[in-house]
């Protein structure tokens, strides 16, 4: 980045004292008296006036430039240097048929679930630029959507192609733990964790929850577990003879298991039942696992003080030699 200062600022208020010396030696050409008229009936009076004028503008035209000049003007060029510790994360999301009940509002309109996790967890990315962020898509089975990277634009074309089945209609949460804990493993980070969405309770999949996150507690990964629907009966949409119409069902959430899975990993557990709560949890996580950023500024400054010096010398000789030849005031 590049950027103009001046080392002795200060300096640059004596440019107030030009305009005050400027009327001064006004005030004092008006003054002057002379002994006959008569010599100056033969010389136009505005030719007269503008070379009167010339010497005062360019003495102070010297005097402005003398001054910044003075004040040391430089270009000085600022390099940052990010050192920073970022956090690894993992969002594992559950996809399955569950996600597409309609219990959350977006704009007074009932919308899955599933597109209301996308928005928020769109925004909680955006926020990580420091970060390399991954995603496990989980259903009946769990497999990797995107492997960890710190491009955002790529993870958000990936959370954007999010679909409620795209993993199966079960809920495999021990596999998706499994597949998260496997991408973090290897790597060196200031913190890993995974962030782990469901709105419902393993029955699918060959490992068991508790598990896998026992597996995750020995390779020190954190485990933010966010259970996500209202209590109770959920609507949903469905076909039927009479087309589309709402029915409603139970879909229940395992928070015993997903809250131990989190204890046992040093994290915490969520439950979200609106859009609001489900925003407040990201920003809970968002604060918990801040990255370390430091950064080191390298400045170089280049001096331009010639640049007003020179013409200013230049001006002020120009000065002299018009007043001393054919600028030369009559006695």
């Amino acid at each position: 980045m590049t950027f103009l200062r001046f080392e002795d600022p200060w300096l640059l208020l004596m440019l107030l004292l030009v305009p005050v010396l400027i009327l001064r030696e006004r005030a004092i050409a008006s003054a002057i008296n002379y002994s006959s008229l008569a010599s100056l009936k033969s010389v136009s009076q505005h030719r007269s006036k503008i070379k009167a004028i010339i010497p005062t503008v360019l003495t102070f035209a010297a005097i402005a430039l003398f001054i910044v000049a003075f004040a040391r003007p430089q270009e000085g060029r600022k390099k940052t240097e990010i050192l920073s510790q970022g956090v690894d994360i993992i969002l594992a999301i559950d996809t399955s048929g569950s996600m597409q009940a309609l219990d959350f509002k977006k704009n007074e309109t009932q919308v899955t679930r599933l597109s209301v996790v996308k928005d928020v967890v769109a925004e909680f990315v955006k926020h990580r630029e420091m970060d390399r962020i991954g995603m496990v898509v989980f259903g009946a089975n769990a497999f990797t959507q995107c492997p960890l990277t710190l491009d955002q634009n790529i993870l958000l074309s990936f959370l954007d192609k999010l679909k409620i089945g795209m993993a199966g209609d079960a809920t495999a949460i021990g596999s998706a733990i499994g597949i998260s804990a496997r991408r973090l493993k290897d790597l060196k980070s200031k913190s890993k964790i995974i962030i782990l969405l469901t709105d419902g309770r393993n029955n699918s999949g060959t490992i068991p929850p508790l598990q896998a996150a026992e597996i995750a507690k020995t390779l020190g990964i954190k485990i933010y577990t966010i259970g996500v629907g209202k209590r109770g009966k959920a609507p949903f949409l469905v076909d039927s003879i009479f087309g589309k119409r709402l029915i409603y069902q139970n879909v229940n959430i395992d928070e015993e298991v997903l809250n131990k899975i989190s204890e046992m990993t040093d994290a915490k557990y969520f439950r979200a039942t609106d859009l609001k709560s489900l925003k407040d949890i990201y920003k809970q996580i968002d604060l918990l696992e801040k990255s370390e950023i430091k950064s080191l500024d390298h400045s170089e400054y280049k001096e331009l003080f010639h640049y007003f010096l020179i013409p200013g010398l230049i001006l002020f000789l120009t000065e002299i030699i018009f007043s001393n030849s054919f600028l030369r005031r009559l006695p």
